[in-house]
């Protein structure tokens, strides 16, 4: 255990929390309001009294080994219960993100994604000036001029340019994550014993995730529930519909664009409806009652952002080629790609990573026999 102390000395933990917007921690006197209301809480081993504590005592290396600290949803029935005001709620989504930056893979990335609210210039903007140049100098950053009504974005964009960007981008993507998801498997496992099957284990995490039934549990935040659960599933949508119109483009040779009664284009029609629904529930909630949101930090609002671009500029592109205005619907599109690999190339280090951590933790609450949600 003293090994993983690494990740940051105690001395540090209060003040990385209060940066990260859970500085009321100290307020907490262990009065165990917090655990008493939490229903997602295992009935031998509530949280988040502990957790608590062992914030203020400073221990990250015990927090970092802790899968309570993923199992909480940020439902917030504990900060609206609190009678401190101590906030157990943003406590444990702050201790998340430094988690997530002290595990990446490789680190200095960790820190410039966790440093969003000075650095999202570049982690925005790197990835457009790469698209603006790369299509400058291949000759592609102007509509062609023999374009004809009924066009496609290969034409514009060619399909060569975004296989050969992102297929890397995707392959350095898994392997950051294999990396920074075995350094929290292995810290996992120092906590407790695990016996049983990995694979057996991970299925019914996946449902649980694919419904979110944890979810369906909170109370003052339970409106997120939808709101995850819709972006989830457009997110889905959307990664199916890209591999079905590969699919239709080299294997079945159909014509593109695909006409909008076509399965393929409903598919990513009512994707990205669902990104849309999603996507304006997020932000209205981050707008609305702060206690029961939870506090919004720069690591929340620039993935948040992120995700709300991807989507503004998705629907633009489709809504400008509909509407045969090319010279606009290239500029959207490039900006979209911009967005896009953004989203991909910190997926380890932002709030996405909430993917691989939450669902490893599951994995092992079950391995290591922590009950179920009372």
């Amino acid at each position: 255990m003293a090994a993983t102390s690494v990740l940051l000395p105690s001395a540090d933990l209060r003040q990385e929390l209060t940066r990260r917007g859970a500085g009321d921690v100290g307020k907490c006197y262990q009065c165990a309001t917090c655990s008493s209301v939490c229903e997602l809480a295992p009935t031998q081993s509530p949280f988040p009294r502990r957790q608590m504590l062992l914030a203020q005592w400073g221990l990250l290396d015990r927090l970092a080994a802790d899968p309570a600290v993923w199992l909480c949803h940020q439902c917030n029935d504990c900060t609206v219960r609190c009678p401190r005001d101590a906030k157990p709620g943003d406590v444990l989504q702050a201790v998340r993100s430094l988690v997530i930056e002290k595990l990446a893979f490789p680190a200095f990335l960790g820190r410039f994604v966790a440093k969003a609210r000075a650095t999202w210039p570049l982690l925005l903007g790197l990835p457009l000036l790469f698209w603006v140049a790369l299509l400058g100098l291949t000759g592609h950053l102007g509509v062609p001029a023999d374009l004809q009504a009924g066009w496609a974005y290969e034409q514009l964009v060619p399909h060569v340019f975004i296989y050969g960007v992102f297929f890397p981008v995707a392959g350095w993507v898994l392997l950051a994550s294999v990396v920074s998801g075995r350094r929290f498997w292995k810290l996992l496992g120092s906590g407790g014993q695990r016996t049983g099957s990995f694979v057996g284990a991970l299925a019914p995490a996946l449902g649980e995730i694919a419904v979110h039934r944890r979810f369906g549990r909170c109370g003052a935040a339970k409106p997120r529930q939808l709101g995850h659960l819709t972006l989830l599933w457009g997110f889905v949508g959307a990664a199916v519909t890209s591999g079905l119109l590969i699919v239709g483009m080299y294997i079945q040779h159909l014509a593109m664009p695909l006409p909008l009664s076509h399965p393929y284009k409903i598919l990513g029609n009512v994707s990205g409806a669902l990104l849309v629904v999603g996507g304006a529930m997020l932000v209205g909630n981050r707008l609305g009652d702060r206690k029961a949101s939870g506090t919004s930090s720069a690591f929340d609002s620039f993935f948040l952002g992120v995700v709300v671009l991807v989507i503004a500029t998705g629907m633009t592109v489709e809504l400008a080629r509909l509407a045969d205005a090319a010279s606009f619907a290239l500029t959207i599109y490039v900006v979209h790609l911009g967005a896009v690999m953004t989203l991909f190339l910190t997926f380890p280090y932002s709030k996405f990573a909430h993917m691989l951590y939450r669902t490893l933790a599951m994995v092992h609450a079950r391995l290591s026999g922590v009950d179920s949600p009372r």
